[in-house]
C-alpha cells in the first residue's frame, strides 16, 4: 500500500515547480496502520504560498486509494528541505547539477 501512496504523491506538482512532490524530496515519511495513512512532509520554503493547496491536494489523492478510509499530513520543518533531497530525476529536469548545490 505504501507503493500506491507513492505512486499518488507523485501525481502532485508544486504549481511553481514542474516537478512532483515525491521527486522534490518533499515527502519524509509515510506511516500506514489500519487504513489510517500518516504522511509527514515539507515545503521548499515556510513562506511557501501554495503549502495548504499542496497539502490539501495530497491528501486527496491518497485518500482515494482502495483501502485509505483516513489521512493526515503533517507539515514539517525538521529537517529543513534542501536541494539535496531531490531526486536525480528532479535535479536534471530543473537543469541544477553538482555545482549548484
Amino acid at each position: 500500500m505504501k507503493e500506491q501512496i507513492i505512486e499518488a504523491l507523485k501525481t502532485v506538482y508544486d504549481p511553481e515547480i514542474p516537478v512532483d512532490i515525491y521527486a522534490l524530496g518533499l515527502v519524509y515519511d509515510i506511516r500506514i496502520n489500519n487504513g489510517a495513512a500518516e504522511i509527514d512532509m515539507t515545503m521548499t520554503s515556510p513562506t511557501c504560498p501554495m503549502a495548504d493547496e499542496i497539502m490539501d491536494e495530497a491528501k486527496l489523492v491518497v485518500s482515494e486509494i482502495p483501502g485509505i478510509n483516513e489521512v493526515k499530513i503533517n507539515l514539517v520543518w525538521d529537517p529543513p528541505w534542501d536541494l539535496s533531497r531531490m531526486s536525480e530525476e528532479a535535479r536534471l529536469e530543473l537543469d541544477l547539477t553538482d555545482a549548484g548545490w
